[in-house]
């Protein structure tokens, strides 16, 4: 199941979701076909990957934030880039700028920290940026749950595509990731399914603060990213208090 497009359209330039998908490609590209050797590729990825073990044992931190722009292939990056674009906007019309961008790295930085947790004397170096993209994803679950998401479904050979409410689509792909990560063992390698957790809590985390200003459940009734015209900004103002009399 991949999401493809959104019904929620976002009331200002996504600059910074289209810098982070610009600057995932570059990365990627430089060191995919810049590299001479698959040996070289490799010193790389445990350079710049994060490594559980190298955290918890020798303090090297850097590998939260270096490793979110790196990338195992084609499809992982291509993957990873969708789900972005489809979420990434609105949030950033939310958040603002900077605000949004906080928000991905410190969703990133949780994200890699539960990995982490789940296992912390692991040496397998974990890299992607789906750990943040995951804590979009938790964050457009709180403010937009009920914003209509076309998703693509695939089954063998039948492909359809169906406009499914986003509170749906992304309590699924969550659900996923916690079924994988239970019945996958931490040193298997693969898929970094707590990271993926880890990353949906934080996103939710992060977004509660700001959902409550604008009202808690009382925003959901105002704007649940389903404007009423095309032309109406889905920008959310925050809730004010009125002025003493």
């Amino acid at each position: 199941m991949f999401p493809i497009r959104d019904h929620n359209p976002s009331g200002r330039v996504p600059h910074v979701t289209r810098f982070l998908i610009v600057a995932n490609v570059l990365i990627f590209l430089a060191y995919w076909y810049g590299l001479p050797d698959e040996a070289s590729l490799t010193r790389f990825i445990y350079t710049y990957g994060l490594i559980p073990a190298a955290l918890t044992q020798g303090g090297e931190w850097a590998g939260l934030v270096t490793s979110m722009f790196l990338h195992g292939g084609w499809a992982h990056l291509l993957g990873n880039m969708l789900f972005l674009h489809v979420f990434g906007d609105n949030l950033e019309d939310s958040f603002g700028h900077f605000g949004f961008l906080a928000f991905y790295l410190a969703s990133g930085i949780g994200a890699g920290m539960a990995q982490v947790v789940a296992d912390p004397v692991s040496l397998i170096p974990m890299v992607g940026a789906s750990g943040a993209i995951a804590g979009v994803m938790g964050g457009y679950l709180l403010l937009f749950p009920r914003a209509r998401v076309d998703v693509l479904i695939i089954i063998v050979i039948f492909f359809r595509i169906f406009t499914i409410p986003a509170f749906i689509v992304l309590a699924f792909w969550f659900g996923l990731q916690l079924i994988s990560g239970v019945s996958t063992p931490t040193d298997a390698g693969g898929v970094a399914y707590w990271a993926h957790a880890g990353g949906f809590i934080a996103g939710i985390a992060l977004a509660l603060l700001p959902w409550l200003r604008r009202g808690g459940p009382a925003f959901w009734q105002r704007s649940h990213g389903v404007p009423a015209h095309p032309a109406v900004q889905t920008r959310i103002p925050l809730v004010r208090r009125a002025p003493r009399r």
